[in-house]
């Protein structure tokens, strides 16, 4: 059974268990917090390291989110420790995220910019997007920066792209005056 897959059934196991207790929310915050936790490289590492033995990862989890996770969370983390799924872990985290998302209806969309986006300009642009129905109207808006795009800006939907960046219009006029 592939890697995703397996991410994807604990996912949805944890998303069962966090409905069924009432802790959705609670749960999701704990998510949040691992995700941001895992991008730690010396973490990670050793989460996914199958010579450190389970007994010491879990020492180390433990310590690591210590009074940081609810008691489902953690009994979740200790359950896939001793199944020896550790090393799923930044997928499950992943998959649960995204089921997550399903499950309450929330739709993401990134955008980038060259520049910063102001809080009026991100939800004028939100409430555009809900009333042409292109998005649900729980709308998630992920804003990032990449200089390189010079203006203009990009947003990422659903698997779709719509780039209106300065940068690609640079590179069109090039390819036409090198024709």
């Amino acid at each position: 059974m592939s890697a995703h897959r397996i991410a994807s059934r604990y996912a949805k196991s944890l998303l069962d268990l966090a409905i069924d207790r009432n802790q959705l929310d609670a749960v999701l915050a704990d998510m949040m917090h691992v995700q941001e936790a895992l991008k730690v490289r010396d973490l990670l590492l050793m989460i996914k390291s199958p010579i450190i033995n389970p007994g010491k990862k879990k020492g180390i989890f433990h310590r690591v989110f210590a009074n940081k996770l609810s008691k489902s969370t953690q009994a979740f983390f200790d359950i896939m420790i001793r199944k020896g799924r550790e090393s799923l872990l930044p997928e499950i985290v992943d998959s649960f995220v995204e089921q997550y998302k399903e499950f309450k209806n929330i739709s993401t969309i990134i955008i980038k910019t060259a520049v910063p986006l102001d809080d009026g300009t991100i939800n004028s642009i939100r409430q555009k997007l809900i009333a042409a129905k292109i998005a649900k109207e729980n709308l998630e808006v992920q804003v990032e920066v990449d200089p390189e795009l010079v203006g203009g800006f990009t947003l990422a939907f659903e698997g779709k792209q719509y780039d209106a960046s300065l940068a690609t219009k640079l590179k069109e006029l090039r390819k036409q005056f090198a024709n």
